[in-house]
């Protein structure tokens, strides 16, 4: 049996079920009807969706295992001139994406630039750029070694920030009051009520941790030997449950909680991500089942555009208005009200707007375009 082509597939599969759900969470019809699955944890504790911006996050590190490899041949400088320039290119685009469209339509119809001075600066793809970087850079000079070094010291490091200099709070952590000293209430995120952003500066530093393992179970997957993959994947289950494990136990003193990416969190993340990882292998690497499979791989093979695109035909469907709402609401009242229970038409629409995206990427798939950031 050939393997080695399907572990590719496999891990094509996980990206784009990290996207295609990302995009359902992100999209519903209505936020007032919302299953709770499909909803953030308020504060402390974990949903389904809580599990998605890590999963991302531990499928860029999964590539990395196959990138970087690539980079050795080259010198010390051109490897840092290339992950700056991809880092600082998604940096930008998801700047851009939280100003765009750079402009606003007021009440009464008139158009003004929306000022850089309001603009957002931490993001989705803004953590990811600097995740990115700092985990290649680790990986690149530290090894393997440096890398399990820098996570231990990066959880344990996290956990002592926060218990000294706040609180678990939604208005006394240290995530918060850091980000408003750097770069002040215009911004950030104001989702909560108040300035405060889950994507900002300090929760940066373990959210890199969730990269690096995705790092090492790609190459844990790599390396395994065809005839030892049965048991390659049981070690990779065993570490899941145990990263949960201590995640579940690390949680009595310090929360799990998504917004403040707390070391829990991190930790209940990645051993989620290693089964997953583990059961998608074994179905597909050792069971052969791949009938279901292509789906999935259309997303992964456009990830981070895909992403993006979904994210732009929000942005526009929120900006242009058709009989006093905008296109947005409109196209969820026209199309899922009415007719199913409020909360089953907002999941259709968000399952919809996955479909329309879907139908995007396999279009881009048939013509063979792939578009690498």
């Amino acid at each position: 049996m050939t393997i080695a082509p399907q572990r590719y597939l496999a891990l094509d599969v996980l990206r784009g079920l990290t996207v295609a759900l990302m995009i359902v969470v992100n999209t519903p019809g209505d936020w007032g009807s919302v299953y709770a699955p499909f909803l953030h944890a308020e504060w402390h504790g974990f949903t389904v969706t809580d599990l998605v911006f890590p999963s991302f996050l531990f499928v860029v590190g999964n590539a990395l295992a196959f990138a970087l490899g690539k980079y050795e041949h080259l010198g010390h400088g051109a490897v840092l001139a290339r992950l700056c320039r991809r880092s600082a290119l998604i940096f930008l685009l998801g700047f851009l994406l939280y100003w765009f469209p750079f402009f606003k339509i007021d009440d009464a119809g008139q158009f003004a630039w929306s000022p850089l001075s309001h603009t957002r600066i931490p993001g989705v793809l803004q953590r990811i750029a600097v995740c990115y970087l700092a985990a290649a850079l680790i990986l690149h000079y530290g090894k393997t070694r440096g890398a399990l070094v820098f996570s231990a010291c990066a959880l344990l490091g996290y956990w002592a920030i926060l218990a000294c200099f706040g609180d678990y709070s939604l208005h006394g952590n240290a995530p918060a009051k850091l980000d408003l000293f750097l770069l002040g209430d215009s911004h950030l995120y104001h989702g909560e009520g108040i300035a405060f952003d889950p994507e900002g500066v300090l929760g940066t530093l373990p959210s890199i941790v969730n990269v690096i393992a995705g790092y090492l179970a790609g190459s844990f997957v790599r390396q395994a030997a065809p005839a030892r993959l049965r048991s390659a994947l049981y070690q990779l289950a065993v570490a899941g449950v145990i990263c949960v494990a201590v995640a579940l136990c690390w949680n009595e003193v310090f929360p799990i909680n998504k917004k403040l990416w707390t070391s829990s969190y991190v930790m209940l993340g990645i051993g989620l991500d290693l089964l997953l990882l583990a059961l998608l292998m074994f179905v597909i690497d050792v069971r052969q089942m791949t009938g279901w499979t292509y789906f999935f791989e259309v997303f992964g093979k456009n990830t981070l555009f895909i992403y993006l695109v979904s994210e732009v035909l929000v942005i526009i469907a929120f900006t242009v208005r058709i009989g006093g709402v905008n296109l947005y609401q409109w196209l969820y009242q026209q199309g899922f009200t009415g007719w199913a229970p409020a909360r089953v038409g907002s999941l259709l629409f968000a399952v919809s707007f996955m479909l329309l995206c879907w139908l995007i990427a396999y279009a881009m798939d048939r013509r063979k375009i792939y578009i690498k950031v």
